[in-house]
């Protein structure tokens, strides 16, 4: 028996106020909400159970259900969106991604899915824009110094070798593609007129539409506020995985459990698992982030998505060695706006644990980094915009090798980890998900799973 539940929205609202449009005090965004609607069963049996409602886990239920027969259950301790997925930029670029990397094939699949759905919708005479969020803006990697130029002219020719459409832009060029931009005789930038970027609400929002419709079929159902408490294994303390334990229930898997919880899959793992003699120690760790959001910005208008030629290393900052224990703090500027002439800002990347507190110094921060960017915001105190700011603060997942975990757990059957994508979960979710139903299903990969493997890199 399959229940739909009414509930009133909290994050999907008409699209002339959407996303967050009435002006009101300084407050950090609520990035979880409760659905509109609500798919509950009363069975507790289904092919594949996924933990975990981000856009990652999301993705991955949505993939089973289009690209097979098998029923999912989604579970999740909260509801989507409330972690890092909530409070992201939206950007789906390829301009500070390096070519022969680790994650560069499964970011440029995905991001082609990403732009097949958005373009399969115009085909059916929808409009990507309202429900996806999604812009084809193009995204501009700004240096400021001769290096940087330097560097990025280099980078302009790897994109171009790699198949990407893209330029370098000299100061002048820059400042007729971004008028708001300073530019002076040392600056220029990578331009990649393709990259896109989308709203992860309403991103959310229409996946989990599309799921729900499989309800009615008995394929799938939702458990939020659940959260899981252990494994169900074969004969008690069997090698097989048939499902998971969560505070009001167990549900089953028959065909696979897929552990998508983001920065909290460290941790969750260390508890499924600390009764199965397997040596396991998944590195996920919480990594915070703040963006800040300018509702109803009028003093400029962004043409592009921007982002500063620093940002490349201020994502890898920790990748030599560092304790990830130590707070870390960088700021790097990058700038959006989205559908509703929303200004947003960023970012800031800092190992403080699992604290979400918005932290005014860095907000600050944001702002003045940004204003050496746009010299417009140097006219206007952040204080102007105290009754139309908000701030959005997330935990990135990170992984200390740089790229996400993705594939079975070693020693257990039919359990599988999809997690640490750090600040890529939206933009390489289409393409995690189509990772993940191969290796469960057994076919070939459109992109080489190895490199993502948890053994070698958890055990």
């Amino acid at each position: 028996m399959v229940s739909i539940v009414f509930q009133s929205p909290t994050f999907l609202t008409p699209k002339k106020n959407y996303p967050f449009s009435s002006p009101t005090s300084t407050r950090r965004t609520r990035h979880g909400a409760s659905p509109l609607l609500r798919v509950t069963a009363s069975r507790s049996s289904y092919d594949v159970v996924v933990v975990g409602g981000g856009i990652i886990g999301l993705t991955i239920a949505r993939q089973f259900l289009t690209g097979s027969d098998l029923s999912v259950a989604v579970v999740d301790k909260a509801v989507p969106c409330s972690g890092a997925t909530g409070a992201g930029q939206g950007y789906i670029w390829m301009t500070h991604k390096k070519p022969g990397s680790d994650v560069w094939d499964l970011t440029l699949r995905s991001h082609q899915l990403w732009h097949n759905l958005a373009e399969s919708l115009i085909d059916e005479g929808l409009d990507p824009e309202e429900l996806l969020g999604w812009k084809k803006t193009g995204s501009l990697l700004i240096g400021r110094t001769s290096e940087e130029c330097v560097a990025l002219k280099r980078k302009v020719h790897e994109l171009s070798e790699a198949g990407l459409r893209t330029e370098y832009l000299s100061g002048a060029d820059l400042f007729l593609k971004e008028p708001s931009v300073l530019v002076d005789d040392d600056s220029g930038a990578a331009f990649l007129p393709d990259d896109s970027q989308l709203d992860a609400h309403r991103a959310v929002a229409y996946i989990e539409k599309g799921n729900r419709e499989f309800a009615t079929e008995g394929r799938y159902a939702e458990f939020y506020h659940e959260p899981v408490t252990g494994l169900i294994r074969s004969e008690g303390h069997g090698t097989e995985v048939t499902g998971v334990k969560t505070s009001k229930r167990n549900l089953y898997g028959k065909k696979a459990t897929i552990v998508a919880a983001g920065c909290w899959s460290g941790t969750l793992m260390h508890e499924l698992l600390k009764d199965c003699n397997i040596s396991l120690d998944v590195p996920v760790k919480p990594r915070k982030g703040h963006l800040l959001v300018v509702e109803n910005f009028v003093s400029f208008h962004l043409n592009h998505g921007v982002m500063e030629a620093g940002y490349a290393n201020h994502q890898s900052a920790s990748l030599s060695g560092l304790d990830v224990d130590e707070r870390m703090l960088s700021i790097s500027m990058t700038a959006t706006m989205d559908t509703t002439g929303n200004l947003i800002l960023g970012s800031s990347r800092e190992f403080v644990g699992f604290d979400t507190e918005a932290d005014e110094f860095i907000i600050r921060c944001i702002w003045e980094r940004a204003a050496e960017f746009f010299p417009k915001l140097r006219d206007i105190s952040l204080e102007d915009f105290i009754r139309n700011r908000k701030v959005r603060v997330g935990l990135r997942p990170y992984m200390p090798d740089g790229k996400p975990v993705i594939g079975s757990v070693p020693g257990l059957q039919n359990l599988y980890l999809a997690a640490g994508h750090e600040g890529g979960g939206l933009s390489m979710a289409l393409g995690t998900a189509e990772m993940v139903l191969d290796m469960v299903l057994g076919k070939p990969s459109q992109v080489a799973s190895s490199t993502f493997g948890v053994k070698g890199r958890c055990c």
